[in-house]
């Protein structure tokens, strides 16, 4: 993912920053718990198409129970 593009991109619904996780090609906002997908170099920054990182941890917790 290109750095200039990074530092300008910001999260859809609250404008706050963004960081790359590179190991799940994600774009994740800690405001909002959302990680939004990059798909073939392209960061996909649209809602509906973001992971709740609330329900991932929810779902991680229950199966390590």
């Amino acid at each position: 993912m290109d750095s200039n593009l990074l530092e300008v991109l910001v999260c859809p619904l609250c404008k706050g920053p963004l960081h790359h996780d590179h190991a799940n090609h994600e774009l994740i906002c800690k405001a909002d718990r959302l990680a939004y997908p990059i798909r073939d170099g392209i960061p996909v920054m649209l809602e509906n198409e973001a992971r709740d990182l609330n329900e991932s941890n929810a779902a991680q917790n229950t199966s390590n129970s």
